[in-house]
């Protein structure tokens, strides 16, 4: 009953060291079942062949989403400082510069925003992005192939998967509590 009422105290660095490690954790022990959803989705005539390259493309979209929503819990100096401090480990992560990681999130948000215009729906638009990264559209029935868009009933699907992805915040300020200079 006290570890109940006691919550953690995180900083943003803190914060972000969860943040990236739950979600690596969850797209490595998760991405397969996408594939299996994908492999299985009745939208698609053919068995889609995903790139070897598919999980990362995944995981970006699965950062980019998470990023989306930091604006949406925490003051606007608060998120920028997460963001950063997101953006630092999962640089370090992929062994790479923090300028040049950012800019593959800046490229991928840009994705999302352009497949999902003009709504703003992040969680429809990681959906769609999906579809578009993992070049689903060729393993389509001709009408939607034609088209270059997803079969909605794949995106409905999709979206349910994607739900699984998305960082549960209310969750998080059940059991800790921000912490910032």
């Amino acid at each position: 009953m006290i570890g109940r009422l006691i919550k953690k105290k995180l900083d943003a660095n803190k914060l972000a060291n969860v943040f990236v490690n739950s979600l690596l954790e969850i797209t490595e022990n998760g991405f397969e079942d996408v594939k299996s959803m994908i492999s299985d989705d009745t939208a698609f005539v053919s068995y889609p062949q995903l790139a070897s390259n598919a999980e990362d493309k995944f995981l970006l979209i699965v950062i980019v989403g998470n990023l989306r929503y930091l604006d949406s819990h925490f003051e606007v100096v608060e998120a920028k400082e997460i963001h950063t401090q997101i953006v630092r480990k999962f640089a370090a992560v992929f062994s790479m510069e923090e300028a040049a990681f950012e800019k593959i999130i800046q490229e991928y948000d840009s994705l999302i925003s352009r497949v999902n215009h003009p709504s703003k729906n992040t969680l429809y638009g990681m959906s769609k992005a999906v579809f578009h990264k993992l070049k689903l559209n060729e393993f389509q029935e001709d009408y939607f192939k034609n088209m270059s868009t997803p079969n909605p009933l794949f995106l409905k699907r999709m979206d349910e998967i994607m739900m699984n992805f998305l960082w549960d915040w209310d969750e998080f300020f059940k059991k800790h509590k921000m912490n910032f200079s």
